[in-house]
């Protein structure tokens, strides 16, 4: 008899711990696993700011997948741009852009989310996202890029429109990513003796009332008062109206001159989940406590794609699209295809969150772990324990402890890669968000496959 297949969409914190764990609890013989991922690595998402200022090197937070899986799983570089359950077929588009159908008898669907964007004129031309490794090194590149222009430019308006910086989102990812860039921004000036330091200005804006409302308001308040004693304008309830090469206009009427708009309002599912033509919750798919999809045989969704539902709060509540709940989801997975296959029960998925942290850079940070307030260098310490313990090699836990000691022993560097080309990168650009099928085409391109056959 031939093994069966179980195919694997995305290689995150979802994808990479079920993979980890079906290697594992199954035998060669019992089954073949595939992963389907465009990147050879696995991203410590959470860390990414830090990749943005300089503190870490893009190399520390992407974990080799060739590291962490055994040698018997088959990785196919590229990505799945269609799902036919019906027939059980993923259509895939190979890193070189040919496609290729690769079919399964199990599918675990962890394709991630992309940047949430809305029609707002200018935003995908002008707007950078911080999704990406390479958004992350572009995002550097262009910030000392915009230092090193206005220090070379004897025109003052030009010089206060790249010394001004705006991050829409006021999550943990634009908070974050603006704290820790501050940071550099704040320490480079010394470097740069023509520029007035009171001309760099960061400004955090979003439609919400509130700072990361999921720490509470204590620690809320705590964040947003250190943001604003370092400088950093907060603006809450307001967001971007229009965007353009040299300006922002906000939704309060405000118009502010820059070069640098950060986009971190959110994510939103990954546009494979159109492609299934199955029931949605505002965007994610709709799975069972199990974690499978009604009505798709052999189909299996986590992570930021699938409105896994929340057990440990009920209510309806699913859970929220974070690396706490998309690795714990993914090994409870593993567990429930495995179990699938040897014809045993399924389990459901339940985990209570067991905090949050935030780390502002420096000796700055606000932490929640198991619903203990923490504020200044102890939290610091927790938030950067937890990452720490989280990455999934211990070169990857070396390369970052380095980095860490490196940076508060010798401070921020000011060098600018290479990255940024003359071409201005869009969010598309980095994300290939139109490369993906609809339903019927799907359909179609199946129904050609089993003609030919």
């Amino acid at each position: 008899m031939e093994r069966p297949t179980i195919l694997v969409v995305g290689a995150g914190f979802a994808g990479l711990e079920c993979v980890r764990r079906l290697e594992r609890k199954l035998t060669e013989a019992e089954a073949e696993i595939v992963l389907v991922t465009p990147f050879s690595y696995q991203l410590y998402l959470p860390l990414l700011p830090q990749v943005a200022s300089g503190v870490l090197t893009p190399q520390s937070v992407a974990v080799s997948l060739r590291r962490v899986s055994k040698r018997r799983t088959r990785i196919i570089p590229g990505g799945a741009i269609g799902v036919d359950t019906k027939a059980k077929v993923c259509v895939i588009r190979k890193i070189t852009g040919e496609i290729v159908d690769q079919t399964y008898d199990y599918i675990v669907l962890a394709p991630g989310s992309i940047t949430r964007t809305f029609d707002i004129p200018g935003l995908l031309e002008h707007g950078r996202g911080m999704k990406t490794l390479a958004e992350a090194a572009y995002i550097r590149d262009h910030v000392i890029a915009q230092l090193d222009l206005a220090d070379a430019s004897p025109d003052e308006e030009e010089r206060r429109s790249r010394l001004q910086f705006v991050v829409v989102g006021a999550g943990y990812a634009g908070t974050e990513t603006a704290a820790c860039l501050q940071r550099v921004t704040q320490h480079a000036v010394k470097r740069y003796p023509r520029l007035n330091p009171e001309l760099i200005k960061w400004h955090v804006v979003d439609l919400a009332p509130k700072l990361m409302p999921e720490l509470g308001d204590r620690l809320g308040r705590a964040a947003l008062d250190i943001l604003r004693r370092r400088g950093i304008e907060v603006s809450l309830g307001v967001s971007v109206a229009e965007a353009g090469a040299e300006q922002v206009t906000f939704t309060d009427g405000r118009v502010l001159p820059t070069r640098t708009l950060i986009w971190t309002a959110g994510v939103a599912a990954s546009p494979l989940v159109g492609t299934l033509d199955a029931e949605t919750l505002r965007g994610r798919l709709v799975v069972r406590p199990e974690m499978t999809v009604p009505g798709a045989d052999g189909a299996f969704a986590l992570g930021d794609a699938a409105a896994v539902p929340d057990l440990a709060k009920g209510g309806g509540e699913v859970c929220p699209p974070t690396a706490q709940h998309a690795m714990r989801q993914g090994r409870r997975i593993a567990d429930n295809v495995v179990a699938t296959l040897r014809n045993q029960p399924l389990k459901p998925y339940v985990h209570k969150d067991l905090g949050l942290v935030v780390d502002l850079g420096g000796k700055d940070a606000v932490s929640k772990p198991l619903g203990i307030e923490l504020r200044g260098l102890p939290a610091q310490l927790v938030a950067r324990g937890y990452h720490w313990s989280a990455l999934r090699t211990n070169v990857a836990k070396t390369r970052v402890l380095t980095n860490w000691v490196l940076n508060a022993v010798a401070g921020d560097d000011f060098v600018r890669t290479g990255f940024q080309e003359q071409k201005r990168v869009t969010l598309r650009d980095f994300e290939f968000t139109d490369v993906y099928l609809t339903p019927e085409q799907v359909r179609r391109h199946t129904a050609s496959l089993r003609a030919r056959t």
